[in-house]
């Protein structure tokens, strides 16, 4: 078996969900739910889109906790998680439960208009394409990591998710 490389492991960025960092939120929920990926006839949903400035420069990743971060109502952004938790531990009527869902979801539609560059991530690490299978692993592991950007010469061409490295390990193993 050949020595496997992240280039032979990786989704083309052309396949893989990408966007403009001034994308919405709203866009960006609209691009996750359309976007279907399929690897060698398994599909699946992505779970992180890459984000780009004007010259095409990867700035962010935005999972898709970072989306459900950024439609929270406001009044739990501010506050420490411990108290956020409070809030949820109340035993509270349904019927006033009610009154309050309509201003709710007129909040998490409002935000759903914020840009996703105030959620996204910092790209934190990335693959090179002739980086070798364990040294993706590593990257994965070492940073806690379920997808990596893959550069040649400086630009992204592609991306490596864990379960595209796992399924080659996997027939290695088997």
């Amino acid at each position: 078996m050949k020595m496997t490389r992240a280039g032979d492991l990786m989704i083309p960025l052309e396949k893989y969900p990408h966007m403009p960092h001034w994308f919405t939120l709203r866009q960006a929920i609209v691009e996750m739910e359309n976007s279907v990926l399929e690897i060698d006839g398994r599909k699946s949903l992505p779970r992180v889109v890459l984000v780009f400035d004007e010259k095409y420069q990867l700035v962010g990743l935005l999972r898709r906790r970072d989306i459900l971060r950024g439609l929270e109502p406001e009044f739990l952004t501010d506050k420490p998680l411990d108290y956020r938790k409070k809030l949820f531990d109340v035993k509270v009527d349904p019927n006033l439960s009610e009154i309050s869902f309509d201003k709710i979801l007129e909040g998490v539609r409002r935000r759903a208009d914020r840009p996703v560059s105030d959620v996204m991530i910092p790209v934190a690490g990335t693959a090179d394409y002739d980086d070798h299978i364990v040294k993706v692993v590593y990257e994965m592991n070492a940073n806690k990591f379920s997808l990596l950007p893959v550069l040649k010469d400086g630009r992204v061409v592609g991306v490596v998710r864990t379960v595209d490295v796992f399924r080659e390990f996997a027939k290695l193993v088997i």
